[in-house]
């Protein structure tokens, strides 16, 4: 998931072609762990591994290992090993492919206020060390997936090799259609959690996969909305920078309305879910529309992407709670 062209090499920032060097970065990181403490570095790493990210991709892989094991009717208690493995195995190829994102993106990262402070730019963790992490957790990732089933490993390396190098490295500076590329990744996770209980994969898997790739879109767009000034200085050509806000707009209300039949695929679940989870659709379509209307882009921007955050907890914790009876 790539991005334009290369940010400007300033003094203090660092730059792809002048990173720092090792002794220098390392003094770095011990003068900020002796001044700061532990606890800013660890905050730094948390930030390294977008552990929002992984912790909202935990729960969709979650949801999908929930869900594979009611269609196959098979039992938590007897898949907890699978379970606990999915779940490490996930979070390190997720925190691997993020790092990674991180460390090529240090160029450019220091143009937006969201990421001016990474480690990458602040110096606090040596490159090195970052680059080894990405590799090191990627790699560590992907054989605890495998240990739990080829099938998961395989989706886990889609899902990463997405992210690093069709995201990262190519589309994001280059295309507007960065952003449908990406969610190909995002929406990886539930077919993780389903292929380690079920490898041949409910048809049911591929919608979740649907949901996550379509929720993706409108919540991605309306951030870039929300930051387009910031995008549009380092480069990065998202569609409202691109070609404004108009048919941004029009993108996100399109990609709302396609997630009202998704709903209906889940009927086996319950009457409650399936009006849940479709009320809750509406509510969001009804949301993009107002944004024909707006006078104010950004205000409505952030109004969208709080509710897509709100839809997808809600959305996974309806799918789970509508199928703990048939485990009672």
């Amino acid at each position: 998931m790539s991005w334009f062209e290369k940010g400007e090499n300033r003094e203090g920032i660092i730059s792809m072609n002048e990173p720092r060097t090792a002794q220098s970065s390392s003094s770095q990181l011990m003068d900020s762990t002796s001044s700061s403490g532990v606890k800013a570095l660890w905050t730094d790493f948390l930030a390294l591994i977008k552990i929002g990210i992984v912790n909202s991709n935990l729960m969709t892989a979650f949801a999908g290992f929930w869900l594979a094991l009611f269609y196959t009717n098979q039992t938590f208690s007897g898949n907890w090993v699978a379970f606990v493995g999915m779940m490490v195995g996930t979070a390190f190829v997720i925190a691997g492919a993020s790092v990674l994102n991180n460390y090529y993106d240090r160029d450019i990262d220091h143009l937006m206020s969201r990421t001016e402070k990474r480690a990458t730019i602040t110096g606090t963790i040596p490159l090195k060390v970052v680059l080894g992490m990405g590799i090191a957790f990627s790699a560590i990732g992907m054989i605890t997936l495998y240990a739990v089933s080829p099938a998961a490993a395989f989706f886990g390396f889609f899902g990463w090799f997405v992210y690093v190098f069709l995201y990262t490295m190519w589309s994001k500076r280059k295309y507007t259609i960065n952003t449908v590329i990406g969610c190909f990744s995002g929406a990886a996770p539930p077919l993780i959690g389903w292929a380690a209980v079920d490898s041949t994969l409910h048809p049911a898997a591929f919608v979740l996969f649907l949901v996550m790739f379509l929720w993706q879109i409108p919540h991605f767009l309306s951030l870039a909305m929300m930051k387009k000034e910031e995008y549009g200085k380092a480069n990065v050509p998202m569609l409202p920078v691109v070609y404004g806000n108009g048919i941004t707009k029009r993108q996100i209300f399109i990609y709302t309305i396609c997630l009202l039949p998704l709903p209906f695929y889940f009927a086996s679940l319950g009457t409650i879910f399936l009006v849940f989870s479709t009320l809750l659709t509406i509510g969001w379509v009804i949301l993009a529309f107002k944004g024909f209307r707006t006078k104010d882009d950004t205000k409505w921007a952030r109004k969208m992407f709080i509710y897509s955050l709100n839809y997808l907890t809600l959305f996974f914790i309806g799918l789970v709670i509508a199928t703990i009876p048939s485990f009672i």
